[in-house]
């Protein structure tokens, strides 16, 4: 077994096991506890909380000398319980959306200056794409991160913008207006080519960008089927809305 191996796969496993541990009880607990619980060397248990309290996923309060789950931990469960709904409602529509044209469909979310693409279905002899499960894409460069940043403050797409090193802000705006106005945003081979896609917004109850669906196509389909299409994804992306968000205000 080499160092690397030996050294911080324990380490890891550990600082798993304290997530866990910190998981099922419902107050902060302090370090004696944690090493008593998990059987971990006092020194190992007080580096490892250190590290996870620097890098966000547990939360250290001095005054009681204990331990909980911090900021980063909820963040990686609420994108969890926001995505795995969004992925089972929206893939049935999608997966229509896509036999309109033959073509390949994706849904896909912010992920800071990039989208990171949540699911894909493929109609019987789609193209295969870049745009697999997992992958991310700078959003401005893309239909569907596009139609999500046309849904943000204008101080939000510009971080976003600059950290992806972007060099015509001026004309991103005007790609973003007219995409908040038709309520749609469309690409033609700046990601494949022979290959086009058009992507609509999932909003929450605010009025945010939650996701976007989006088919990509070969840039042959008649213009007429690419109006269907996108008459439906918007009727999709409605329906996901209203499952997702609506109801909850009622």
């Amino acid at each position: 077994m080499d160092v690397v191996s030996a050294n911080r796969v324990p380490a890891a496993r550990h600082a798993l096991d304290i997530l866990k541990l910190l998981s099922t009880i419902d107050v902060p607990i302090s370090a004696a506890r944690i090493q008593g619980e998990l059987g971990l060397p006092r020194s190992t248990t007080y580096h490892l909380l250190a590290e996870m309290v620097d890098a966000g996923f547990v939360a250290h309060l001095p005054e009681h000398k204990t331990y909980g789950l911090g900021l980063a931990a909820y963040s990686m469960a609420s994108a969890y319980v926001t995505q795995q709904p969004l992925v089972r409602m929206a893939t049935r529509d999608l997966e229509e959306c896509a036999r309109l044209v033959g073509g390949s469909g994706h849904l896909s979310r912010m992920a800071g200056s990039e989208i990171l693409y949540l699911q894909e279905v493929r109609a019987p002899g789609a193209t295969s794409l870049v745009t697999e499960v997992g992958v991310r894409l700078q959003a401005h460069k893309t239909a569907s991160g596009r139609v999500m940043l046309a849904h943000l403050p204008e101080s939000e797409v510009k971080a976003a913008f600059d950290t992806a090193g972007g060099e015509n802000f001026g004309f991103l705006k005007e790609q973003l207006h007219l995409a908040r106005a038709r309520g749609w945003d469309q690409e033609v081979e700046e990601i494949s080519r022979g290959q086009a896609s058009v992507a609509v917004p999932i909003l929450d109850h605010l009025e945010r960008p939650a996701a976007a669906i989006a088919v990509t196509y070969p840039v042959s389909t008649p213009a007429d089927r690419v109006e269907e299409l996108i008459a439906a994804l918007r009727q999709a992306a409605e329906k996901v809305a209203g499952k997702m968000y609506r109801q909850r205000e009622k």
